[in-house]
């Protein structure tokens, strides 16, 4: 038991490590394609991958599975990163680093109202608070340009309760048994699928010759390789061992792992802001993970949710 939760911990760990690092390609990527091209081909690329590494025919156990499926794939591919996107455009990437981090507990209350299989506790709540705290410093890192978008900021803040829906959705769909790789594979069949109306709203080119820029290739073959084929067949994992609300926790890390990748790629100094808001961040991740079940945070966890 305890291998199997050690496991899904280094899961989580590997992909919020690969998401953190992201924000480079995709900034490398941003000069020859448009954020709509980047989704599709990344995920294009994913699902070839995940065929060609496990060609076999997902069975299904039940036809109204499917339709579990389509969901995660719609908000977990496409809803979720085309909001994400859009509110970039109307507000600052650091309101969307912080509104980000409030994943986590949009999952806890969901998983909490409609599975009711994870308990909710209070250093939860604690750690969220602590973590929280320390991500705003880390996205703002004693900035002056502190202002409310609301239109970008409402978006962003629609995407982060569209992926704690996706968590639902595949905390669901683990419990049913099927194999990782099949479920992941078939969710991103659904997320390409809706994806497609998009590709004529926004502006999308097909333009095969930028594929032959080695810069570019490299960078969409690490986003379609690594962060979406590897990195959603390990966080599927990790849900499926640790559960929705343990394995978004981790989430926290993303801006941590990017702050530290900046320092070392882009040589970004490291500020005191920073360096607290990290240290808050992983306070506020440990206070999370610790197991604490006392009657009394029953009581207050009780009291939040009613």
């Amino acid at each position: 038991m305890e291998n199997k939760l050690s496991v899904g911990h280094l899961s989580a760990i590997i992909t919020i490590i690969i998401w953190g690092t992201t924000y480079i390609s995709t900034k490398i990527l941003l000069n020859g394609f448009s954020p709509i091209e980047i989704l599709f081909f990344r995920f294009v690329i994913g699902i070839i991958a995940l065929k060609m590494i496990y060609p076999y025919r997902l069975k299904f156990m039940d036809k109204q599975h499917e339709l579990l499926f389509a969901c995660a794939g719609l908000c977990g591919v496409t809803l979720y990163y085309l909001l994400e996107n859009i509110a970039l455009t109307f507000t600052l990437a650091s309101n969307v680093g912080v509104i980000s981090a409030i994943v986590p507990f949009f999952t806890a209350i969901l998983i909490y109202l409609f599975l009711k299989n994870e308990p909710l506790r209070m250093n939860f709540f604690i750690g969220f608070i602590v973590a929280l705290l320390g991500i705003f410093l880390i996205s703002f890192n004693g900035s002056t340009n502190f202002q409310l978008n609301p239109v970008g900021d409402l978006l962003a803040v629609a995407a982060t309760l569209i992926w704690a829906i996706y968590s639902v959705l595949t905390r669901k769909i683990s419990s049913y048994g099927y194999n990782t790789i099949q479920a992941t594979r078939r969710v991103f069949f659904y997320g390409i699928l809706f994806m497609i109306p998009a590709l004529f709203l926004f502006d999308f080119k097909l333009d095969l010759e930028r594929f032959v820029q080695p810069v570019y290739l490299f960078n969409l073959l690490f986003l379609g390789l690594g962060a979406s084929a590897l990195c959603f067949v390990s966080w599927n994992f990790a849900i499926k061992k640790l559960g929705a609300i343990k394995t978004s926790i981790y989430i926290y890390l993303v801006p941590v792992i990017t702050v530290i990748t900046a320092m070392i790629v882009l040589h970004e100094p490291m500020t005191w802001m920073a360096a607290l808001g990290i240290l808050l961040t992983l306070t506020g991740l440990f206070i999370s993970e610790a197991k604490i079940n006392t009657k009394r945070s029953k009581v207050l966890v009780n009291g939040l949710t009613k």
